[in-house]
């Protein structure tokens, strides 16, 4: 099964998604992320991963226009603009939705405290929905999206 993770600007919450999806699916799934208006890597992002040993350093922002659509199983989009304005790509067979708070806008000061701790509790939030969500596709008792 191949995820694309899908937010806005594709700097921070599609790009942890995509980083604790390989990690803790071990290659059981395939995960992309892109976003529909890519902003670049977000720093603070990079440094927050490496904070739980996953080095997403080499991970790029990128358009959903980038993506091979045909080889993408789910679309999960982890943020409200990106689940408004691209609820449905074409060929995708299965969207969920979760949105995250947008850490961005708790600062860009990597050594200011309001900022790591809102940066590290999305990252978390993130980790757990993320290791719940190939069961949650596979169960058709269970909702996807929540």
């Amino acid at each position: 099964m191949t995820i694309l993770f899908l937010c806005t600007g594709n700097s921070c919450r599609s790009q942890m998604a995509e980083g604790w999806a390989r990690t803790l699916w071990q290659g059981q799934h395939q995960a992309l992320s892109a976003g529909t208006h890519p902003q670049g890597m977000n720093p603070i992002t990079i440094t927050v991963m490496a904070e739980v040993g996953i080095d997403i350093s080499d991970q790029w922002s990128k358009s959903v226009d980038d993506i091979n659509l045909a080889s993408v199983d789910v679309l999960a989009t982890v943020c409200d603009s990106a689940h408004e304005t691209c609820p449905v790509l074409p060929g995708v067979p299965l969207s969920v939705h979760r949105s995250f708070e947008d850490p961005y806008r708790a600062g860009q000061d990597p050594q200011a405290d309001e900022t790591l701790e809102l940066y590290r509790r999305v990252r978390d939030e993130i980790r757990d929905w993320v290791a719940e969500l190939p069961g949650k596709l596979a169960s058709p008792a269970t909702h996807p999206a929540s």
